[in-house]
């Protein structure tokens, strides 16, 4: 039994845990609101266009975990300025933000010639995670959570029925850049656990899981919290013993669980 303990004896195999649980519970809670909304672009959307701020931050010596966190920020408020007052839709302004965001990185790396090493930001680096980077994780989980259960019913009435929400008096336009910008904060720290190609799935993955477990808007954030802490301790495990990559085995973890309850539904409820 001593090769399952021998992980646990390494701590950053502590630090990637924590970590990675603590952008699954970010992740899993906003990926609720995601799915409900039908807005399965916007992890990928916002992921890619952290690219122009990854540069920018590389160039002038700054954090580029604060870099990518600006750049996400700036994708959200232009998403939510396009697509307010339901003129342009919101599916429409995540495409068309993403890519100039995107195309606006690839110039700044043609221009610079810089080549350094995106490898790990493409794929994450959980198991690399420092001590700053689990101080910024907690605030950003503690940001997360909080906003969520302060405007709680106003976020529920909007993703279920956004136009008794307006006649009742709530600023769908205000709550559509709140979820926005919680999830810009999300998923920037969720690339340094699984990478900037895969932190979509993190955000989609658990919360599509636990919509096949229930209807209730809170168990399915529990759920999808739960789903998200499994595949991730489960995946960094994998990492660890079969020497793959750490980002891409928490995914496929959580593509794994779902795909196995998509199945036990199908066999034992026939009207599923």
């Amino acid at each position: 039994m001593d090769w399952l303990i021998e992980p646990f004896t390494f701590s950053f195999i502590w630090y990637a845990i924590l970590s990675s649980s603590l952008v699954g519970i970010s992740c899993g809670v906003l990926g609720v609101y995601v799915v409900q909304r039908r807005m399965a672009f916007i992890g990928e959307a916002l992921s890619h266009t952290t690219l122009p701020g990854l540069v920018i931050a590389h160039l002038y010596g700054w954090s580029l975990t604060f870099g990518g966190m600006i750049a996400a920020l700036l994708t959200a408020l232009l998403i939510g300025f396009v697509s307010r007052k339901q003129k342009i839709k919101e599916d429409t302004a995540i495409g068309v933000i993403f890519t100039g965001m995107f195309a606006l990185g690839i110039i700044l790396m043609s221009r610079t010639k810089s080549y350094r090493d995106l490898t790990h930001i493409l794929f994450g680096n959980v198991l690399g995670v420092s001590e700053n980077d689990i101080y910024l994780i907690i605030l950003v989980t503690f940001i997360v959570l909080s906003a969520l259960f302060l405007f709680h019913k106003e976020l529920e009435l909007a993703s279920f029925d956004p136009t008794h929400g307006e006649v009742i008096g709530i600023k769908s336009d205000n709550l559509r850049f709140l979820l926005l910008g919680l999830l810009a904060l999300a998923v920037v720290t969720g690339i340094q656990a699984v990478g900037v190609i895969l932190t979509n799935a993190l955000l989609i993955t658990p919360a599509a899981t636990a919509c096949l477990l229930t209807d209730s808007l809170i168990k399915r954030m529990f759920f999808s919290s739960i789903i998200a802490i499994s595949a991730s301790i489960s995946g960094i495990m994998l990492s660890y013993f079969f020497h793959v990559s750490s980002g891409a085995a928490i995914v496929l973890s959580c593509t794994f669980l779902f795909g196995l309850i998509h199945l036990s539904k199908s066999y034992f409820n026939k009207d599923y």
